[in-house]
Protein backbone atom coordinates (compact mmCIF):
# COMPACT_ATOMS: atom_id res chain seq x y z
CA UNK A 1 0.00 0.00 0.00
CA UNK A 2 1.46 3.63 -0.76
CA UNK A 3 1.86 6.06 2.27
CA UNK A 4 2.55 9.26 0.14
CA UNK A 5 0.33 10.02 -3.15
CA UNK A 6 2.97 12.27 -5.72
CA UNK A 7 2.07 15.36 -7.19
CA UNK A 8 3.52 17.68 -9.61
CA UNK A 9 4.98 21.43 -9.24
CA UNK A 10 5.70 23.93 -12.27
CA UNK A 11 8.09 26.28 -11.47
CA UNK A 12 9.87 29.37 -12.97
CA UNK A 13 13.53 29.94 -12.93
CA UNK A 14 14.11 33.33 -12.52
CA UNK A 15 18.09 32.86 -13.31
CA UNK A 16 17.83 34.85 -16.72
CA UNK A 17 18.73 31.75 -18.65
CA UNK A 18 17.41 32.42 -22.44
CA UNK A 19 15.72 29.51 -24.09
CA UNK A 20 17.47 27.32 -26.54
CA UNK A 21 17.76 29.09 -30.04
CA UNK A 22 16.03 26.41 -32.02
CA UNK A 23 12.48 27.58 -30.19
CA UNK A 24 12.36 30.48 -31.94
CA UNK A 25 11.72 28.39 -35.09
CA UNK A 26 10.27 26.02 -33.72
CA UNK A 27 7.95 28.84 -31.95
CA UNK A 28 7.45 29.88 -35.97
CA UNK A 29 6.49 26.80 -37.44
CA UNK A 30 3.80 26.33 -34.70
CA UNK A 31 2.29 29.99 -35.62
CA UNK A 32 2.86 29.16 -39.60
CA UNK A 33 0.35 26.27 -38.71
CA UNK A 34 -2.24 28.18 -36.70
CA UNK A 35 -2.40 30.63 -39.46
CA UNK A 36 -3.06 28.22 -41.98
CA UNK A 37 -5.96 26.88 -39.55
CA UNK A 38 -7.15 30.47 -39.54
CA UNK A 39 -6.95 30.81 -43.20
CA UNK A 40 -8.38 27.64 -43.83
CA UNK A 41 -11.61 28.59 -41.72
CA UNK A 42 -12.01 31.51 -43.52
CA UNK A 43 -12.62 29.47 -46.97
CA UNK A 44 -9.12 30.05 -48.68
CA UNK A 45 -6.93 27.81 -49.35
CA UNK A 46 -3.87 27.46 -46.83
CA UNK A 47 -1.52 26.40 -49.80
CA UNK A 48 -2.48 28.98 -52.20
CA UNK A 49 -2.01 31.92 -49.98
CA UNK A 50 1.48 30.68 -49.10
CA UNK A 51 2.65 30.36 -52.69
CA UNK A 52 0.77 33.81 -54.13
CA UNK A 53 2.53 35.38 -50.43
CA UNK A 54 5.94 34.02 -51.20
CA UNK A 55 5.75 34.86 -54.84
CA UNK A 56 4.57 38.36 -53.91
CA UNK A 57 7.51 38.89 -51.72
CA UNK A 58 10.11 36.55 -53.25
CA UNK A 59 9.38 35.55 -56.47
CA UNK A 60 10.31 38.17 -58.98
CA UNK A 61 13.04 41.24 -58.99
CA UNK A 62 9.76 43.79 -58.28
CA UNK A 63 9.10 41.76 -55.32
CA UNK A 64 12.52 41.23 -53.80
CA UNK A 65 13.41 44.92 -54.30
CA UNK A 66 10.32 46.02 -52.70
CA UNK A 67 10.62 43.33 -49.61
CA UNK A 68 14.23 44.93 -49.35
CA UNK A 69 12.54 48.61 -49.31
CA UNK A 70 10.40 47.57 -46.49
CA UNK A 71 13.66 45.75 -44.41
CA UNK A 72 15.18 49.12 -44.12
CA UNK A 73 12.80 51.05 -41.21
CA UNK A 74 11.83 47.56 -39.93
CA UNK A 75 15.73 47.24 -39.33
CA UNK A 76 16.15 50.49 -38.06
CA UNK A 77 13.37 50.32 -35.78
CA UNK A 78 14.44 46.49 -34.96
CA UNK A 79 17.64 47.75 -34.49
CA UNK A 80 16.61 50.71 -31.86
CA UNK A 81 14.36 48.24 -29.60
CA UNK A 82 17.18 46.01 -29.31
CA UNK A 83 19.74 48.20 -28.20
CA UNK A 84 17.16 49.68 -25.25
CA UNK A 85 16.52 46.34 -24.60
CA UNK A 86 19.95 45.19 -23.96
CA UNK A 87 20.14 48.19 -20.53
CA UNK A 88 16.62 46.14 -19.81
CA UNK A 89 14.56 49.09 -20.56
CA UNK A 90 11.37 48.14 -22.54
CA UNK A 91 11.13 51.16 -25.73
CA UNK A 92 7.82 50.57 -27.30
CA UNK A 93 7.69 53.80 -29.34
CA UNK A 94 9.49 53.17 -31.84
CA UNK A 95 6.41 53.96 -34.24
CA UNK A 96 6.46 57.73 -32.67
CA UNK A 97 9.87 58.20 -32.78
CA UNK A 98 9.68 57.64 -36.42
CA UNK A 99 7.04 59.84 -37.18
CA UNK A 100 9.25 62.47 -35.66
CA UNK A 101 11.84 61.88 -37.74
CA UNK A 102 10.02 62.40 -40.60
CA UNK A 103 8.30 65.14 -39.62
CA UNK A 104 11.86 66.68 -39.17
CA UNK A 105 12.83 65.84 -42.01
CA UNK A 106 9.93 67.40 -43.82
CA UNK A 107 10.57 70.48 -42.13
CA UNK A 108 13.58 70.69 -43.64
CA UNK A 109 11.61 70.65 -47.78
CA UNK A 110 9.07 73.34 -46.07
CA UNK A 111 11.62 75.68 -44.83
CA UNK A 112 14.12 75.64 -46.82
CA UNK A 113 13.09 73.85 -50.56
CA UNK A 114 15.86 75.22 -52.29
CA UNK A 115 19.00 73.69 -50.70
CA UNK A 116 21.45 71.86 -53.20
CA UNK A 117 21.44 67.81 -52.38
CA UNK A 118 24.91 67.71 -50.49
CA UNK A 119 23.21 70.20 -48.22
CA UNK A 120 19.68 69.45 -47.79
CA UNK A 121 20.22 65.49 -47.73
CA UNK A 122 22.54 65.43 -44.42
CA UNK A 123 20.54 68.34 -42.86
CA UNK A 124 17.50 66.11 -43.03
CA UNK A 125 19.36 62.98 -41.90
CA UNK A 126 20.14 64.89 -38.68
CA UNK A 127 17.12 66.43 -38.49
CA UNK A 128 15.57 62.89 -38.27
CA UNK A 129 18.16 61.21 -36.37
CA UNK A 130 17.55 64.57 -33.90
CA UNK A 131 13.65 64.57 -34.01
CA UNK A 132 13.82 60.66 -33.04
CA UNK A 133 16.41 61.24 -29.98
CA UNK A 134 14.45 63.43 -28.56
CA UNK A 135 11.20 61.76 -28.66
CA UNK A 136 13.35 59.10 -27.43
CA UNK A 137 14.39 61.20 -24.46
CA UNK A 138 10.83 62.09 -23.47
CA UNK A 139 10.30 58.40 -22.36
CA UNK A 140 14.06 58.42 -20.84
CA UNK A 141 14.08 61.35 -18.50
CA UNK A 142 10.53 59.90 -16.61
CA UNK A 143 11.78 57.02 -16.18
CA UNK A 144 15.32 58.17 -14.97
CA UNK A 145 14.22 61.06 -12.62
CA UNK A 146 10.72 60.08 -11.61
CA UNK A 147 10.40 56.32 -11.63
CA UNK A 148 7.75 56.02 -14.57
CA UNK A 149 7.13 53.02 -16.51
CA UNK A 150 8.53 53.68 -19.98
CA UNK A 151 5.61 51.12 -21.01
CA UNK A 152 3.47 53.32 -20.79
CA UNK A 153 4.95 57.07 -21.90
CA UNK A 154 6.01 55.37 -24.96
CA UNK A 155 3.54 54.07 -25.52
CA UNK A 156 1.43 57.53 -24.91
CA UNK A 157 3.92 59.83 -26.99
CA UNK A 158 3.55 57.26 -30.01
CA UNK A 159 -0.32 58.81 -30.18
CA UNK A 160 1.17 62.14 -29.82
CA UNK A 161 3.47 61.66 -32.50
CA UNK A 162 0.78 60.73 -34.56
CA UNK A 163 -1.83 63.09 -33.74
CA UNK A 164 1.26 66.00 -34.15
CA UNK A 165 1.44 64.33 -38.32
CA UNK A 166 -2.38 64.80 -38.66
CA UNK A 167 -2.27 68.20 -37.49
CA UNK A 168 0.26 68.90 -40.18
CA UNK A 169 -0.58 67.30 -43.14
CA UNK A 170 -4.18 68.61 -42.78
CA UNK A 171 -3.41 71.99 -41.60
CA UNK A 172 -0.37 74.17 -42.50
CA UNK A 173 1.63 71.54 -44.33
CA UNK A 174 -1.03 70.40 -46.32
CA UNK A 175 -0.12 71.10 -50.37
CA UNK A 176 -2.40 73.54 -51.82
CA UNK A 177 -2.07 71.80 -54.98
CA UNK A 178 -3.02 68.02 -53.64
CA UNK A 179 -6.64 68.29 -54.17
CA UNK A 180 -7.49 68.14 -50.92
CA UNK A 181 -5.21 65.38 -50.09
CA UNK A 182 -3.98 64.99 -46.69
CA UNK A 183 -0.13 65.39 -47.46
CA UNK A 184 2.85 67.78 -47.69
CA UNK A 185 4.07 69.00 -50.91
CA UNK A 186 6.11 66.34 -53.15
CA UNK A 187 9.86 66.98 -52.10
CA UNK A 188 12.50 68.47 -55.02
CA UNK A 189 14.56 65.78 -56.55
CA UNK A 190 17.51 67.41 -54.32
CA UNK A 191 15.56 66.65 -51.12
CA UNK A 192 15.49 62.74 -52.02
CA UNK A 193 17.11 60.05 -51.76
CA UNK A 194 18.46 58.15 -54.66
CA UNK A 195 18.20 54.76 -55.90
CA UNK A 196 20.47 52.56 -56.01
CA UNK A 197 20.02 51.97 -59.56
CA UNK A 198 17.50 53.40 -62.02
CA UNK A 199 14.04 52.63 -62.61
CA UNK A 200 13.96 51.17 -58.98
CA UNK A 201 12.57 52.19 -55.47
CA UNK A 202 15.34 50.65 -53.50
CA UNK A 203 17.53 53.30 -52.08
CA UNK A 204 20.82 53.63 -50.49
CA UNK A 205 19.26 53.18 -46.79
CA UNK A 206 19.57 49.56 -47.32
CA UNK A 207 23.87 50.29 -47.50
CA UNK A 208 23.50 52.99 -44.76
CA UNK A 209 21.05 50.14 -42.38
CA UNK A 210 23.37 47.12 -42.71
CA UNK A 211 26.38 49.60 -41.82
CA UNK A 212 24.41 50.22 -38.63
CA UNK A 213 24.19 47.01 -37.43
CA UNK A 214 27.56 46.00 -38.20
CA UNK A 215 28.55 48.90 -35.61
CA UNK A 216 26.11 47.86 -33.27
CA UNK A 217 27.27 44.39 -33.07
CA UNK A 218 31.04 45.49 -32.68
CA UNK A 219 29.49 48.39 -29.96
CA UNK A 220 27.81 46.13 -28.11
CA UNK A 221 30.15 43.08 -27.41
CA UNK A 222 33.59 44.72 -28.34
CA UNK A 223 33.19 48.32 -26.44
CA UNK A 224 33.71 49.23 -22.79
CA UNK A 225 30.17 50.60 -23.42
CA UNK A 226 28.73 48.15 -24.74
CA UNK A 227 30.07 46.00 -21.43
CA UNK A 228 28.37 48.52 -19.37
CA UNK A 229 25.25 48.53 -21.13
CA UNK A 230 24.83 44.58 -20.88
CA UNK A 231 25.84 44.65 -17.50
CA UNK A 232 23.09 47.26 -16.22
CA UNK A 233 20.75 45.00 -18.46
CA UNK A 234 21.93 41.62 -16.78
CA UNK A 235 22.56 43.06 -13.30
CA UNK A 236 21.74 46.57 -12.09
CA UNK A 237 22.78 46.54 -8.62
CA UNK A 238 26.15 45.09 -10.01
CA UNK A 239 26.44 47.72 -12.06
CA UNK A 240 26.03 50.30 -9.84
CA UNK A 241 28.33 48.32 -7.08
CA UNK A 242 30.70 48.98 -9.96
CA UNK A 243 30.36 52.62 -10.52
CA UNK A 244 28.59 52.60 -13.63
CA UNK A 245 26.48 55.61 -14.30
CA UNK A 246 23.25 54.29 -14.83
CA UNK A 247 21.20 57.48 -15.25
CA UNK A 248 23.70 58.27 -18.04
CA UNK A 249 23.52 55.15 -19.87
CA UNK A 250 19.61 55.27 -19.43
CA UNK A 251 19.83 58.56 -21.23
CA UNK A 252 22.00 57.81 -23.55
CA UNK A 253 20.80 54.61 -25.07
CA UNK A 254 17.07 55.56 -25.46
CA UNK A 255 18.15 58.73 -27.41
CA UNK A 256 20.16 56.05 -29.94
CA UNK A 257 16.99 54.24 -29.78
CA UNK A 258 14.80 57.01 -30.50
CA UNK A 259 17.68 58.25 -33.36
CA UNK A 260 17.98 55.37 -35.16
CA UNK A 261 13.97 54.84 -35.79
CA UNK A 262 13.54 58.95 -36.64
CA UNK A 263 16.34 58.08 -39.38
CA UNK A 264 14.11 55.33 -40.44
CA UNK A 265 11.57 58.08 -40.71
CA UNK A 266 13.47 60.54 -42.58
CA UNK A 267 14.51 57.63 -45.24
CA UNK A 268 10.61 57.05 -45.48
CA UNK A 269 9.64 60.33 -46.57
CA UNK A 270 12.79 61.41 -48.34
CA UNK A 271 12.90 58.20 -50.52
CA UNK A 272 9.93 55.85 -50.48
CA UNK A 273 6.84 58.23 -50.41
CA UNK A 274 8.94 61.79 -51.42
CA UNK A 275 6.02 63.29 -49.25
CA UNK A 276 4.96 63.29 -45.77
CA UNK A 277 1.38 61.77 -45.20
CA UNK A 278 -0.70 60.43 -42.23
CA UNK A 279 0.08 56.91 -43.66
CA UNK A 280 3.86 57.23 -43.64
CA UNK A 281 4.20 54.01 -41.50
CA UNK A 282 2.23 51.03 -41.80
CA UNK A 283 2.80 50.08 -38.11
CA UNK A 284 6.95 49.87 -38.92
CA UNK A 285 7.90 50.61 -35.25
CA UNK A 286 5.30 48.13 -33.67
CA UNK A 287 6.60 45.41 -35.98
CA UNK A 288 9.79 46.39 -35.29
CA UNK A 289 9.19 44.93 -31.35
CA UNK A 290 8.91 41.61 -32.94
CA UNK A 291 11.35 41.62 -35.40
CA UNK A 292 13.92 42.58 -32.36
CA UNK A 293 12.26 40.02 -30.03
CA UNK A 294 12.60 36.86 -32.65
CA UNK A 295 16.36 38.23 -33.29
CA UNK A 296 17.10 37.57 -29.83
CA UNK A 297 18.84 40.77 -30.43
CA UNK A 298 21.22 39.47 -32.33
CA UNK A 299 22.49 41.61 -35.54
CA UNK A 300 22.26 38.92 -37.84
CA UNK A 301 18.87 37.63 -36.41
CA UNK A 302 18.15 41.24 -37.40
CA UNK A 303 18.56 41.72 -40.37
CA UNK A 304 16.85 38.18 -40.76
CA UNK A 305 13.91 39.14 -39.23
CA UNK A 306 13.68 41.97 -40.64
CA UNK A 307 14.08 40.47 -44.14
CA UNK A 308 11.44 37.93 -43.04
CA UNK A 309 8.42 40.55 -41.58
CA UNK A 310 8.98 43.18 -44.55
CA UNK A 311 8.57 39.67 -46.80
CA UNK A 312 5.12 39.33 -44.98
CA UNK A 313 4.24 42.81 -45.31
CA UNK A 314 4.68 42.43 -49.15
CA UNK A 315 3.32 39.01 -49.68
CA UNK A 316 -0.08 40.37 -47.66
CA UNK A 317 -0.55 42.85 -50.40
CA UNK A 318 -0.06 40.08 -53.22
CA UNK A 319 -2.90 37.98 -51.75
CA UNK A 320 -5.46 39.97 -52.63
CA UNK A 321 -6.25 38.88 -55.67
CA UNK A 322 -7.29 35.84 -53.84
CA UNK A 323 -9.96 37.56 -51.84
CA UNK A 324 -7.79 37.15 -48.79
CA UNK A 325 -7.16 41.21 -47.01
CA UNK A 326 -4.10 42.06 -46.92
CA UNK A 327 -4.29 42.24 -42.99
CA UNK A 328 -3.49 38.43 -43.25
CA UNK A 329 0.15 40.01 -42.60
CA UNK A 330 -0.51 41.36 -39.29
CA UNK A 331 -2.49 38.02 -38.32
CA UNK A 332 0.70 36.32 -39.07
CA UNK A 333 3.04 38.78 -37.00
CA UNK A 334 0.72 38.52 -34.15
CA UNK A 335 1.03 34.72 -33.93
CA UNK A 336 4.67 34.66 -34.56
CA UNK A 337 4.65 36.97 -31.45
CA UNK A 338 2.32 35.11 -29.34
CA UNK A 339 4.53 31.83 -29.95
CA UNK A 340 7.66 33.36 -29.40
CA UNK A 341 6.81 34.82 -26.23
CA UNK A 342 5.87 31.51 -24.88
CA UNK A 343 8.99 29.43 -25.99
CA UNK A 344 10.56 32.28 -24.18
CA UNK A 345 9.64 30.01 -21.16
CA UNK A 346 10.66 27.14 -22.52
CA UNK A 347 13.87 25.86 -20.08
CA UNK A 348 12.63 28.35 -17.56
CA UNK A 349 10.05 25.95 -16.34
CA UNK A 350 10.53 23.49 -13.86
CA UNK A 351 8.91 20.55 -13.25
CA UNK A 352 9.22 19.18 -9.37
CA UNK A 353 8.11 16.20 -8.30
CA UNK A 354 6.62 16.32 -4.70
CA UNK A 355 5.72 13.83 -2.10
CA UNK A 356 3.29 15.39 0.76
CA UNK A 357 4.62 14.78 4.43
CA UNK A 358 7.75 14.18 3.31
CA UNK A 359 8.46 18.09 2.78
CA UNK A 360 10.44 17.32 -0.61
Amino acid sequence: MRLFRSSFTFEIDASGKSAPWWTTLVSVALALVVSSFLILVSGADPGAVWVKMFQGAFGSWFGLTETLLKTIPLLLCGLGVAIAYKIAVWNIGAEGQLLAGAIAATGITIYFPHLPADVALPLMLVAGLAAGGVWGLLTALPKVFFQVNELITSLMLNYVAFLGLQFLVFGPWRDPKGLNFPGSPVFPPAETIPPLWDHSRLHWGLILALVLVGIYAVAVNMTRWGYEIRLIGANPEAALHAGIRIRRHILGVLFISGALAGLAGMMEVSGVTHRLMDSVSPGYGYTAIIVAWIARLNPLGLILSAFLFAGLIVGGFNVQTLGIPPSIASMIQGAILFFVIGSSLVGKIKIRRTTPGTGA
